[in-house]
């Protein structure tokens, strides 16, 4: 199945301690984010990649190029350039639009480890959400499903501080749920889930695996670490 990566990003967060790259290209040791992840990935199976770019994608393409070359060399690999920034439901709907995209794909973010997730969301009922349990939900926002996984609704972020389930960046959409696109940005949070949500049409998919969004240089910083230590630790 082909996995669509959201790698258009500003980045707005990290600059004060990753300026001179996309955010996805941010150093961990000697190697860029995107490397990592992308070894992760094919590790996991996933041989058709789709990067989905806007902020210095000049950057990304040049990386990408090399990675052809050497690491997805067994794999197809394409790239977009958004004409504007399109959020992460246009940029989805674009890249749908542009590749005549058809069926059921994988979606991510470029800056959110998983360490696992990729083989159930294959097993997911479509659409659905990989879910993981976090024991500070305040930055993200909460995700609330029933006992037959179904989302009922989503919290926003709050300044209190409580463990729960959050949406871990990871989706498995159909390309039928952009047909009716308008052509502007939108966000897949807040229009096409919410949306969905209403209609008790959207799976969430539980995951007991490492999780960190590096968007933030506490964050990013601590990820840094635990590659450099050997990923013994829990994140």
């Amino acid at each position: 199945m082909r996995l669509l990566v959201l790698a258009g990003g500003f980045g707005t967060r990290l600059k004060s301690v990753v300026n001179h790259v996309p955010k996805a290209l941010a150093p961990v040791g000697c190697v860029p984010f995107l490397q990592l992840q992308i070894e992760h990935w094919y590790a996991e199976g996933i041989r058709e990649f789709s990067f989905l770019l806007h902020h210095q994608a000049d950057q990304i393409i040049t990386f990408l190029q090399i990675q052809k070359s050497i690491k997805l060399k067994d794999c197809h690999v394409n790239w977009l350039i958004e004409p504007t920034p399109m959020d992460t439901g246009g940029a989805i709907a674009y890249a749908v639009n542009q590749l005549n995209l058809s069926g059921d794909f994988l979606a991510t973010n470029a800056d959110t480890w998983l360490g696992g997730g990729i083989s159930e969301m294959l097993r997911a009922v479509c659409p659905a959400i990989a879910v993981v349990n976090l024991p500070d939900v305040s930055r993200y926002g909460q995700v609330h499903f029933n006992e037959r996984n179904s989302v009922i609704s989503f919290t926003e972020k709050t300044n209190h501080k409580s463990a729960g389930w959050i949406n871990a960046g990871l989706c498995c959409l159909s390309a039928e749920l952009f047909q009716d696109w308008n052509g502007e940005p939108f966000s897949l949070e807040r229009h096409l889930f919410a949306t969905l949500v209403n209609n008790r049409n959207l799976k969430a998919v539980p995951l007991q695996t490492e999780f960190i969004d590096i968007g933030i240089p506490a964050d990013y910083q601590r990820f840094c670490d635990w590659v450099v230590a050997g990923r013994k630790t829990k994140l």
